[in-house]
């Protein structure tokens, strides 16, 4: 029986398969034209009776030949002819805090903005009115990266990678199109930015139909809860497009077990046989306890990730400063599932040519305007020379390369930061004053307001804001700088999720406590 077949099916209530065998014969028949929709329909309702979401997933899974434009071909509407009689679409009801509760909430809500789009098309374009709803779009391509990175990874452990190999594709054709489209408007090009919109619309609305005619329901199917409870933290770390999604206690799921477990590898360690936290372990220079290590690499000043010579992902940095957004789910995933389809040629080359000896490192760069982002990738080897795995080092050199002549004298970072930036303005320094002694409310704060101005003028208010709400961590990061560059409070409420009069008082109450400290 297919490998796949058999993991899959390990994760879902019993199937049988030469059910499925019939579905798959029935839709390939019916695609080709060789048999009418009603022949379809009977045969479909004599040999293979009720479906639920699952049982499709499973025969494209294994029983249809793998194309990485299958999702973006595949007509939804077609299909829905096909099963409609026989599909079975219900999903249960789902707590306010499910993982995937929050996808079709992030649906729900960008479907209003394409009615919206779809309002404004019938209209001569007016720029602002566009460019406002194009920020508050640009926010839904975080949904595609907490499902990348997040849903993906799961399901794959669980024999289901279709999503990875398909939607991924479809994704990243959607989000491609999403950002030429304020380019294109800035560029007064109203003819070809209204052809844009307009091919946008039905496959943003196809994609998120096929999200929840197949991907969700299967999803449920597949995953249990304590994994759903697992995936909460990786969420929250990615952020969430126009929601507010409230930080949850993660659940004690100890089993009894773990007690054991904890027991036996202390008394191991009382007699040299264990590793302890705090245990000194032999590395090739030194001596390290376990939690040292942690501490360097949640401290270097770049992000580091490791592949093992199966081609596996064991290790990432956990950094604040990450440039790009990382999961625990990623760890054990296989190295090309975690790139974009188009990119998976160039991960296979470099893989290929790592363990085959004929390159030690490859290196790329992404050069922007006030951003350099520089990549390199190492061929790990033993004493031996046998290939071991793949080191990715990634590091925002913006600054380093904006470096000039010699410094031979201490400066301390937070003096460079008071010689590079103004000093506060009168009137906020003297209301954030008044609040300070009276509980005064800063007032001069509006949705007009730049964030880059506000910390500018407050040291460590970024810093503050991100430990407060975790949305805002992505503005540590080296592509948060970009869009530092035009945020406004206004915007910055609509991405985070919190809406513009909640982030406003969030800052208020920032700065007042930066004060008072």
């Amino acid at each position: 029986m297919n490998q796949k077949i058999c993991e899959m099916q390990r994760h879902l209530p019993k199937i049988e398969i030469d059910r499925l065998q019939c579905l798959a014969d029935i839709k390939k028949q019916y695609a080709l034209g060789t048999i009418s929709l009603e022949e379809a329909k009977r045969q479909l309702k004599e040999k293979v009776g009720k479906l639920r979401p699952y049982h499709y997933a499973l025969m494209e899974q294994t029983m249809t030949e793998e194309n990485p434009e299958e999702c973006f071909k595949e007509n939804l509407s077609e299909l829905n002819k096909l099963l409609e009689e026989m599909m079975d679409y219900s999903i249960p009801t789902l707590p306010d805090d499910h993982p995937i509760r929050h996808y079709y909430r992030e649906n729900g809500e960008m479907r209003s903005i394409l009615n919206a789009a779809e309002d404004l098309v019938q209209y001569p374009v007016i720029k602002n009115q566009w460019l406002e709803l194009l920020d508050k779009a640009s926010a839904y391509l975080i949904h595609y990266t907490r499902k990348q990175n997040q849903l993906y990874p799961i399901l794959e452990k669980k024999g289901f990678d279709r999503p990875t190999v398909t939607m991924w594709t479809f994704d990243d054709m959607i989000s491609n199109s999403v950002k030429k489209l304020k380019p294109l408007l800035e560029a007064n090009d109203e003819e070809a930015f209204i052809a844009q919109v307009k091919e946008l619309i039905p496959y943003l609305r196809d994609l998120m139909d096929k999200e929840e005619a197949i991907l969700y329901p299967t999803s449920l199917a597949l995953i249990k809860e304590e994994e759903f409870e697992e995936m909460k933290s990786g969420d929250q770390e990615i952020g969430f497009a126009f929601i507010d999604v409230a930080k949850t206690e993660k659940k004690d799921n100890i089993r009894p077990a773990d007690g054991f477990a904890q027991e036996l590898q202390s008394l191991l360690a009382k007699y040299g046989y264990g590793i302890g936290h705090n245990q000194p372990l032999d590395v090739s220079t030194g001596k390290l306890t376990l939690e040292q290590i942690n501490l360097i690499y949640q401290h270097l000043p770049f992000d580091i990730s490791f592949v093992n010579e199966d081609e596996l992902v064991q290790f990432y940095s956990d950094t604040d400063h990450r440039i790009f957004p990382r999961s625990k789910n990623v760890i054990g995933r296989k190295v090309e599932n975690c790139h974009p389809r188009k990119s998976v040629h160039i991960v296979r080359e470099i893989v290929e040519k790592m363990r085959s000896g004929e390159q030690s490192k490859a290196e790329f760069w992404i050069n922007k305007p006030n951003l350099f982002i520089y990549i390199t990738y190492y061929a790990v080897r033993d004493k031996q020379g046998t290939f071991r795995g793949i080191l990715e080092v990634m590091q925002d050199c913006t600054r380093i390369r904006s470096l000039t002549g010699s410094q031979t004298l201490l400066t301390w970072a937070d003096e460079e930061k008071k010689s590079a930036t103004s000093p506060p303005t009168a009137t906020m320094t003297d209301s954030v004053e008044a609040g300070k002694d009276n509980n005064q409310q800063v007032t001069e704060i509006t949705e007009d307001t730049m964030l880059k101005d506000l910390f500018s003028q407050y040291p460590g208010l970024k810093e503050a804001l991100a430990q407060q709400y975790a949305p805002f961590k992505m503005l540590q990061t080296a592509l948060g700088k970009l869009i530092l560059k035009k945020a406004t409070i206004k915007m910055a409420g609509e991405r985070s999720g919190l809406g513009t009069q909640k982030l406003i008082t969030l800052i208020r109450q920032t700065i007042r406590s930066i004060n008072q400290s």
